[in-house]
């Protein structure tokens, strides 16, 4: 897998190539800022870019801008942006594009490597990589505003969160100490209370959990 990475910290960002390359992945280039992550993603066309979120003049959100650019100009490029804080707005603009190939992840998990490569992987194949963290303040936030989820028993909200970051059924059994066929259970019930028509794909699974959220 061919991957360009995007982080104006040179320490972080050569930790990061190293991290990949031990890891199996080609890195064919690493960029300081988003103007130059868009010119290796034009020369190399990768099949994963990796860029922080706050990048070089204002340190605000030009990797994130960078991603999206690069996602309505080559749907094929995976995307995983990384952050140091939960932005809940942030990882609502990088799922508003139905194909997946994205990820938001927080940099403290890069320390869990395997977790980490198995992210990446996932989002390169098509799937889509959420953080914990900003799956949690997602269904805060659409308990505290949206009936619907709040009328979901505490279980069916643990499985939902573990739905929006990706989990396959027998993950969300595993987790949870259930059965599949619990968990199927929950899920049919969850979409059912949630209107949301039930689909064998597993990315838009997530993608349409993800975007009722957004809406709370």
């Amino acid at each position: 897998m061919r991957v360009i990475i995007a982080e104006d910290e040179t320490l972080l960002r050569r930790g990061l190539q190293l991290l990949l390359e031990e890891g199996g992945l080609q890195v064919v280039a690493a960029t300081p800022d988003s103007e130059t992550l868009e010119e290796a993603v034009d020369r190399f066309r990768p099949d994963l870019v990796i860029t922080d979120i706050r990048m070089p003049p204002t340190h605000t959100d030009e990797g994130l801008q960078a991603a999206l650019r690069i996602r309505r100009k080559y749907a094929d490029v995976a995307v995983v942006v990384l952050s140091q804080h939960v932005q809940r707005r942030y990882a609502s603009e990088l799922l508003a594009s139905p194909q997946g190939r994205v990820g938001y992840l927080l940099k403290q998990r890069i320390a869990n490597v395997d977790t980490f490569l198995a992210d990446l992987r996932e989002v390169a194949a098509g799937g889509t990589a959420l953080d914990p963290d900003v799956v949690a303040v997602m269904v805060a936030r659409a308990t505290l505003s949206n009936q619907a989820v709040r009328a979901l028993t505490p279980r069916q909200q643990q499985v939902l969160a573990l739905m929006a970051e990706g989990r396959s059924n027998a993950r969300i059994a595993a987790e949870l100490f259930l059965t599949e066929k619990a968990v199927v259970q929950h899920t049919s019930r969850i979409y059912d209370a949630l209107g949301l028509p039930v689909d064998s794909d597993s990315h838009r699974r997530v993608l349409a959990v993800v975007r009722y959220l957004s809406r709370g």
